[in-house]
């Protein structure tokens, strides 16, 4: 039994609430995070939207407050939609938080979808796939021991430019990634270090993914023991299941607007519901269970990370 009271078979990590709708609660989310490592959690996760009308903290930043906050908990951002961002200033951030944090950092990562503002940001909707594995190329350069960086690609030309400070972890930290389609996941294995599923995608479309995935990494040659996999999971319980259920569509629908399917995703309910819910996602193949209250606030948050570890992980076998 680890400290959280669950069985070692499978790891549980915990969201880190990003939400600031009436200012930023500093004291609400050192107490939050303080909590999550007493615990016994194995890390704090956040993700991004970089644009969009939920007013979420930027997640390398909150990472970097969360760093000073913790001393044990590891910390992860999935996903970073990479494609949208500069390769060399998304590099020195990310090390900027793993030396911050003294080599506790993950990284998701993906290149987003059709949907994405592209133009926005600069960047061809055409050839953003590319934009985004020729940019992480040039971030794993960026990180390699090589003190000066030399880089010829079909974006970014790099010669002889200096790069310093490195990265605690090496040669890089661990690199998630977020994926589909068969062709995503392909990629996924081809740079990746570990799997994440989306929180957006049922644990059915998961489980597909999981398939895929394990017929990659043998088709390419990696020890599945070696590439971990896990799943975002958004969740909500309460004594009354269809309050609960209420409460996680509403706290989806702030995340992800009227996407379609969205309501279908969650693991909401009793207690008794979301140990089956949750029993199902790590029957489907995920490793660490990335659970994802959706409190409005950080209290709230708080409120159902404590139901969780007395009335439900202790009996997700």
């Amino acid at each position: 039994m680890n400290r959280s009271g669950s069985v070692p078979s499978v790891r549980w990590t915990i969201s880190i609430p990003q939400l600031d709708t009436d200012g930023f609660d500093a004291e609400g989310l050192r107490a939050y995070l303080g909590r999550a490592e007493e615990l016994g959690f194995e890390a704090g996760w956040v993700m991004e939207q970089a644009v969009g009308p939920t007013p979420l903290i930027a997640p390398l930043e909150l990472l970097a407050y969360a760093a000073a906050c913790t001393h044990r908990l590891r910390l992860g951002v999935g996903v970073l939609v990479s494609s949208l961002h500069d390769p060399l200033q998304l590099a020195a951030s990310i090390t900027a938080v793993d030396r911050l944090s003294h080599g506790r950092l993950d990284v998701g990562v993906a290149p987003g979808g059709g949907f994405r503002k592209f133009a926005a940001f600069g960047v061809d909707g055409g050839t953003f796939v590319a934009q985004f594995t020729e940019g992480l190329e040039l971030m794993k350069a960026a990180w390699s021991d090589e003190p000066r960086v030399r880089f010829e690609g079909r974006f970014r030309q790099v010669d002889d430019l200096p790069i310093a400070p490195k990265p605690v972890q090496r040669p890089h930290p661990p690199i998630w990634f977020g994926a589909n389609a068969p062709k995503a996941i392909a990629r996924a294995v081809r740079h990746g270090d570990a799997f994440l599923g989306a929180g957006s995608s049922t644990t059915a479309a998961f489980a597909e993914q999981v398939v895929t995935l394990h017929r990659e990494l043998d088709r390419q040659g990696r020890d599945p023991a070696g590439f971990p996999v896990a799943k975002r999971v958004y969740l909500t319980v309460d004594d009354d299941a269809d309050r609960a259920r209420e409460r996680a569509v509403a706290g989806l629908r702030r995340i992800y607007g009227r996407m379609p399917g969205i309501e279908d995703v969650p693991v909401a309910g009793t207690a008794q519901d979301v140990v089956r819910g949750l029993q199902e996602v790590g029957d489907a193949g995920a490793e660490t269970i990335l659970l994802n209250p959706l409190g409005d606030n950080a209290g709230e948050d708080a409120e159902q990370m404590e139901r969780l570890v007395a009335d439900v992980l202790p009996h997700v076998s």
